[in-house]
This record gives C-alpha cells, structure tokens and sequence, in this order.
C-alpha cells in the first residue's frame, strides 16, 4: 500500500463519484448546522428508542466536536428525554506533563467544558454523575471491565482527528488493538488543537499528553457513527482525513481506517468538507 499515492488519488474524486464509492456507509448532508443538528438527534433518539424499550444506553460520546451538544440539550429537555439509565463513556480528557487529568477548570478540559452544557439539562432529566465517565488517571485501567460489565457498547459516536484518530488514538504500531492508557499526542494533533482553540497558538503550554479510551472499546462497539467536519472557517483541514477514513486502506498510520471494517459503520459530514481540496499536492515519493 503505498498512502502517498492512495491520497494523491482519493483527493481527486468528484464529490459525485466519493458519495457513490462510499455508498451506506458515507452520508453528505448540506450545512455545518445539518451535521450538527444530526450529530444531536441521533444520540437523543436513540436514547429515546432504548427507554421505550426499557433497556439502558450505553454509548462511547466526544468531547470535540462538541457543536451538538448544545441542541442535544434542547431536544432533552423539549421532549423530557429521561437519560437516568444511560451511561456515557467519553473518549478521552486532556492531562498535564505528569500523566493527571487537567482540572475541570483549565481551558482544554473536556470535563469542565461538557457540564458547562449539562447544566442547562433539566435535573430531574439528568444521570447520576458516576454514569458520566471521562477516562481519568484513577479509573483508567478499570473502563475496559466497566464497559464489558454494561454488556458492552451499544454505539461509538465520535469525531476524526486531523492524522486519523479516533478518541485520542494517534497512529502507532499496534494501534487498532489497544485498551484505555495515557497518551502522549503527536505535533499534528497539538498544532490543530490549538488553532482551533482560541489560546492564541501557544503551543508550549498546551496539553501533549491525554488519558483515552482504546480502539478495542471504539471498533467493539456495535455500532460505530463519526462526524467529520472543517469546523473552523477558512480551514480545510478535514477534507483529506475523511475521504481515508471511507475508503482508505485500514493502517496503523491513520488509526480511523479500521472503521471501514466495522460491520456496522458510517461517517456523516457536511458538504463542504466532502469537496475536492482546493489544491492538489502532487505524490511525495
């Protein structure tokens, strides 16, 4: 498999001929609010289906993106969307040099910035607080065990990265069998992170390492759903991933690829991130 050419090639497809390719598996919906709006329906509804059926929810849920969640709060507490018997398992959460979480209070904390929002749900609506669960230095080794004990992951709903992860899952040797660890994120991840960030680029500062759900708890999911979009203007950053993340072939270097060999997968995007860049790089041998 040679990547340099694979992208040089998958760049280059109409948006026509990418949606054809990608088929059930690829969903192109028109606007950044369309994905958005989306992203917030499916995780309400599917909670919605599983009370009527009297069963718990038991889904894996980003922090980033993160535009969703403010109209996942609505549609909540609109339709009084009981989520007491759901357990949210969120994929990662940023940490400093020493391998702890960062406080609920730093800028990048996933945690801090989730119940920002959660707040707004209507408490007699709301889970009690141990079934909200960020990967954390003090439970880190036990999620794998949690989560089978739950009967496993109903549905991984989730972001892709600018190299291709997943959670924080960032390509190394082995990737696709890995468990709940700390990380350390490459300099591809940092860079995006913070542009995107409002932290005036200051890259020094920014968290380089995280505690992150595995890609056994991401592809043992029964199902799989990733959101990709180009979620700051003027930047095209997610056009390349996504069109690898449908029909790449599956590798270590970008770790999204071993989605395309779920039995049940589909990544949504907006039309925007689905077109052809606006430069083509030539092949890097």
């Amino acid at each position: 498999m040679n990547r340099n050419k694979e992208i040089n090639e998958l760049v280059r497809l109409s948006v026509k001929e990418f949606e054809k390719r990608g088929g059930e598996n690829l969903e192109i919906v028109e606007s950044l609010e369309d994905l958005h709006q989306h992203f917030a329906k499916s995780i309400a509804y599917e909670i919605k289906s599983n009370n009527e059926k009297k069963r718990p929810t038991v889904i894996i849920l980003p922090f980033g993106p993160v535009s969703h969640y403010p109209l996942f709060v609505d549609i909540v507490n609109e339709e009084r969307i009981n989520l007491k018997n759901c357990h949210f398992f969120f994929m990662d959460e940023n940490a400093n040099n020493s391998g702890i979480e960062v406080p609920p209070d730093h800028p990048e904390s996933f945690r801090g910035g989730l119940y920002r929002i959660f707040k707004d749900i209507n408490q007699a609506l709301m889970p009690p607080r141990d079934q909200i669960v960020f990967p954390l230095s003090g439970n880190i080794y036990e999620l794998k065990e949690t989560i089978k004990q739950l009967g496993g992951i109903q549905t991984c709903y989730g972001g892709i990265g600018i190299h291709g992860h997943v959670a924080f899952n960032e390509p190394e040797r082995g990737v696709k069998h890995t468990d709940p660890r700390l990380v350390y994120l490459n300099d591809f991840t940092v860079t995006i992170n913070a542009i995107r960030a409002g932290v005036g680029g200051d890259l020094i500062n920014f968290p380089r390492k995280a505690l992150t759900l595995g890609m056994n708890q991401i592809l043992g999911a029964k199902r799989i759903r990733l959101y990709c979009r180009n979620d700051v203007p003027g930047l095209d950053w997610a056009n390349t991933v996504l069109r690898l993340a449908v029909l790449g072939t599956p590798g270590d270097d970008f770790p999204v690829t071993y989605v395309n060999q779920h039995k049940d997968w589909k990544i949504i995007t907006d039309r925007n991130t689905a077109k052809i860049p606006d430069n083509i790089l030539p092949v890097n041998y």
